[in-house]
């Protein structure tokens, strides 16, 4: 009777595993479920997470970038840049810079400025570069009274665009020394703030939207090796920047 009894229990005893194996296939599926729900979440947080940070700084994202699926255009509680608009934005922006850029050299050809002032596109946005000629005595930060009319025109044109403007005063490597401009640093400083000056006085261009600085002879435009080159050098340049830089000005 045991031995019967035993053999019973033994048979019986034979398909338990099949339970324990179909309880780890269960538990296993809902593993795997739930780590490819979980995944699926992250990659849309994180697809929205960079579409938002593209919107922000540059604009709206390539096309091609992030397209399946529908993901959303913006991480809730992240705007883009104050002004921004995408691609739009940027067309229009460069539509207003080139119209200006266009007023600008019908002035100085009108005036036979063309060996004087020059305007140039750059990636941070339209230079108008004047020559220190025009604008003052030699070794002088004094404007003259041309330089006074010069920059009034240029700043009214400038100022019907919200762009900063940054002034930057440059000259050659000829070292100064005099009481009021022991270098170069302080006179290339001193001629970015009275035109600066002039933009804001005369063109009535918000304070706010303009920065001087000085860069003495270390960023020329030429080598320094004759006249002509160093006469380039000798200049100071208003920089409308573009919205993409405007980050570099200071904010409130």
């Amino acid at each position: 009777m045991p031995r019967r009894q035993a053999e019973k229990v033994s048979h019986d005893n034979k398909e338990r595993w099949l339970l324990t194996y179909s309880d780890l296939i269960t538990l296993l599926m809902i593993f795997f479920v739930v780590m490819y729900s979980i995944s699926n979440i992250n990659a849309q947080k994180m697809a929205a997470l960079a579409s938002s940070l593209a919107q922000a700084f540059i604009g709206s994202p390539a096309p091609g970038l992030f397209e399946a699926g529908g993901l959303p255009s913006l991480v809730p509680g992240v705007a883009p840049a104050p002004g921004g608009q995408g691609t739009e934005g940027q067309s229009v922006e460069g539509t207003e810079l080139a119209r200006v850029k266009v007023e600008l050299q019908q002035y100085i050809q009108q005036e036979g400025l063309q060996d004087q002032v020059t305007l140039k596109t750059e990636e941070r946005g339209l230079v108008v570069s004047m020559a220190d000629a025009i604008l003052f005595p030699k070794g002088s930060a004094e404007l003259t009274p041309a330089a006074h009319a010069l920059i009034r025109q240029v700043g009214q044109a400038l100022a019907r665009l919200p762009n900063y403007l940054r002034v930057e005063g440059h000259t050659d490597n000829l070292p100064i020394h005099t009481p009021l401009f022991p270098s170069n640093w302080e006179l290339s400083t001193a001629r970015a703030i009275n035109v600066v000056k002039v933009l804001m006085n005369d063109a009535g261009i918000n304070p706010e939207r303009l920065s001087a600085t000085g860069y003495g002879e270390y960023r020329p435009v030429a080598p320094n090796d004759n006249e002509g080159d160093m006469a380039r050098n000798r200049r100071v340049d208003i920089v409308v920047l573009k919205e993409a830089y405007n980050i570099t000005e200071p904010h409130k």
